[in-house]
């Protein structure tokens, strides 16, 4: 049993704009959510900007009591689902919510409460220590929560695959739709770890950008002046329904979601493998499941995280992998805008993907100003541009070697199949 799998909600909150109309306008007129940092002093550290996210009020999602007791990652995921959920309008349809899951990865979870629980055990001791600290903490308890609240019975679980989990969540939604294990999934991926410890750890990596004086232009990949990654934060949420469900409801589909692809690196913790070994297999695969040829890509939403080996070694995968069509494919580094969500960045790019397939615009690689001659494609340099795009591919890598690859193309109904 083999299902076509349909997208039909989603929900954003990002540096850029909160709801998917905000954040998708904001991506085509190449807007910057980057500034100096707020959410803690960061006088002392050699990065001080972030992408953070703004003018969210939870209580309009969450208990007023309740978002004292819920870290942000899960508060960002749930104002996203939210979102997606209402789009959906699954909740208000007659489904079977045994047969509706929930899979959101995180790459770090509740880190913001983790610091200020150990604090109160070393100044004040262990009888201070929040009951909340592990429910408030651990990965899964996003899609625990946003399950709870909507009554979704079906596969629950997180992804952790560092900067690829929110790619892996859909990629595993996909494929328990496709072969029946479940008639819907809310999946996608959400983080909040800008906070000193995580801060101070990337930052001794010598992973950040240090361009601190300008903030809006830090983020550049591809380009030669590249330094590092910008720390960002937020969710990305979506709707995965087979296609006979989302008929069977009459609801609005906004596109397909045609094929995935994951491996490992088996390489290096934080170094991507060289020449983009592990990215070549996971869009290899993609392509393959997705049954289309790489000329078929009209659209490549890249990993693009403006550090210097990434930005190499993504190049030379999707030359590999691609041949004589790589210089034709459209390629964005829309973390130029957003900064880097981590394990949020896989879902808010699927997102940024659908709205390219469904309205035809690229979006723009922002500080594309340099070129370095090893990343010699087409990135989209500054300014969006209208093309038709038949099918879309989102790269996602992460730490560890993880690599996901998902292909969302335009939706044609059985009918017009035939």
């Amino acid at each position: 049993m083999s299902r076509r799998v349909v997208i039909t909600g989603m929900g954003v909150v990002s540096p850029v704009g909160n709801g998917v109309g905000t954040f998708w306008k904001a991506l085509c007129a190449g807007q910057s959510g980057i500034d100096r940092i707020t959410a803690f002093d960061a006088s002392e550290y050699p990065s001080k900007i972030a992408g953070e996210v703004r003018n969210v009020d939870f209580g309009l999602f969450v208990d007023a009591k309740e978002v004292r007791r819920t870290d942000r990652v899960i508060l960002l995921g749930m104002a996203a689902a939210d979102e997606a959920i209402k789009q959906s309008g699954i909740v208000a349809a007659s489904v079977d919510l045994e047969r509706v899951g929930t899979i959101v990865g995180s790459g770090i979870g509740g880190l913001a409460t983790l610091e200020a629980e150990h604090t109160k055990l070393l100044e004040r001791g262990p009888s201070r220590v929040s009951p909340f600290l592990i429910p408030m903490m651990i990965p899964d308890m996003t899609a625990g929560r946003i399950s709870m609240q909507h009554g979704f019975k079906g596969p629950n679980y997180s992804v952790v695959s560092a900067c690829a989990s929110g790619a892996h969540a859909i990629g595993d939604a996909f494929m328990l739709i496709k072969f029946g294990m479940a008639d819907a999934i809310v999946c996608g991926g959400t983080e909040a770890v800008i906070t000193p410890t995580s801060f101070a750890g990337f930052c001794s990596m010598k992973a950040l950008s240090t361009r601190n004086d300008q903030p809006q232009k830090a983020s550049s990949p591809f380009d030669k002046k590249r330094d590092g990654f910008i720390m960002a934060e937020g969710a990305g949420i979506i709707v995965l329904e087979s296609l006979e469900h989302a008929l069977g409801r009459n609801a609005t589909i906004y596109a397909e979601m045609t094929g995935y692809g994951a491996s490992g690196d088996a390489h290096h913790l934080s170094a991507p493998a060289p020449e983009g070994a592990g990215a070549q297999i996971a869009m290899k695969m993609a392509l393959a499941t997705a049954g289309v040829k790489p000329s078929s890509i009209d659209y490549i939403n890249a990993h693009g995280t403006s550090t210097e080996l990434n930005d190499k070694f993504e190049t030379y995968a999707i030359r590999k992998v691609f041949g004589d069509d790589a210089a034709g494919v459209a390629i964005s580094s829309t973390k130029s805008m957003t900064g880097h969500l981590l394990g949020a960045s896989g879902a808010i790019e699927c997102i940024a993907s659908v709205m390219a397939v469904r309205d035809g615009c690229v979006p723009p690689t922002i500080n594309y100003e340099d070129p370095d001659p090893e990343c010699d494609l087409e990135y989209t340099p500054n300014t969006a541009r209208k093309k038709n795009i038949r099918y879309a591919m989102s790269n996602s890598f992460g730490f560890g070697g993880h690599n996901a690859c998902l292909i969302l193309g335009k939706y044609e109904s059985p009918q017009a199949a035939r």
